[in-house]
């Protein structure tokens, strides 16, 4: 998937950023979408993006940062450089006249909407709060299915990291991926056999 560059078409249309909401005739085709930021903008755009009634999602994740005399904890966004917007295809010239925004990620000549799947399983995470890190992006690997909680029926790859279970969700048209902490026993292979329990799986590896 590459940036769709339509830059000089918004610059042609002249189109000036405003407070007021977007006016769509696809308003009922509204899809998610992937908006490929400047460094270290993404926060700048969702605001931009809310004043003018977008729905948008930023995930993020704490981490420490250590100076020579200080530390802190501060907030980064999960995927640098991306930021999520929910719209329709007529506005996405609007939207791309957005300081900070550099293109529509997707196939050239159109940008391609986030599947829904994936990014509502992002959503409830972050809504749930529970928490989710970084992880390298992953295409292979035992997906399995969460079958309690407040996770359920979300589907991942399973991963083992410093003794702890994570499931790792990814959104395919940035490849990228998160890791989210979850019991052994709430997950089971998706489309297969039950997964051994934790002391057998601790056994196994």
């Amino acid at each position: 998937m590459y940036p769709i560059n339509e830059r000089a078409l918004a610059a042609d249309l002249s189109i000036a950023v405003s407070s007021r909401p977007l006016a769509s005739p696809e308003i009922s085709c509204q899809q998610w979408y992937a908006l490929y930021t400047r460094s270290r903008h993404e926060k700048f755009v969702s605001r931009q993006l809310e004043g003018m009634s977008v729905a948008t999602f930023l995930p993020a994740y704490e981490s420490v940062h250590r100076w020579n005399d200080r530390q802190a904890v501060v907030s980064q966004p999960i995927f640098p450089g991306y930021v999520f917007a929910r719209i329709g295809l007529a506005d996405r010239i609007q939207v791309l006249s957005v300081p900070g925004v550099i293109n529509f990620v997707g196939a050239p000549g159109r940008p391609c909407p986030v599947p829904d799947e994936e990014l509502n399983a992002l959503r409830a995470c972050w809504e749930h709060r529970i928490r989710m890190e970084p992880h390298p992006y992953l295409v292979v690997g035992r997906r399995v299915r969460i079958r309690q909680g407040l996770l359920a029926d979300m589907e991942g790859i399973l991963v083992r990291k410093k003794g702890q279970f994570r499931l790792v969700l990814s959104v395919n048209l940035i490849t990228r991926s998160v890791a989210v902490e979850v019991d052994a026993e709430d997950v089971v292979p998706a489309g297969g056999p039950a997964l051994p329990s934790p002391r057998k799986q601790k056994q196994l590896d």
